[in-house]
């Protein structure tokens, strides 16, 4: 346990910051999960969509270093492969 003022104060905020960030990871995941929810239905047109919105949210939380920017970029890309590949199916 923190033992003096400074520190205990430090201990919450980390547990403060530690709850915002689990909060926009889950935010995160979310979109993932709807973007790829929509390729598996085979809507192309829906999936542009709810990928475009889920870009957003991806850029959002890297910016703010919650995930890597190249984890970032890595996902959008393997979401929007998988959106082009419907077209060819």
């Amino acid at each position: 346990m923190a033992n003096s003022a400074q520190a205990r104060k430090r201990a919450r905020q980390a547990d403060k910051q530690r709850s915002h960030n689990a909060s926009l990871r889950s935010t995160l995941r979310t979109a993932i999960k709807r973007v790829r929810q929509a390729i598996e239905a085979g809507d192309k047109a829906a999936a542009q969509g709810v990928f475009q919105q889920s870009v957003a949210v991806l850029d959002r939380i890297a910016d703010k270093k919650i995930v890597h920017k190249n984890k970032a970029s890595r996902t959008k890309s393997r979401l929007s492969a998988q959106i082009k590949a419907l077209a060819a199916a």
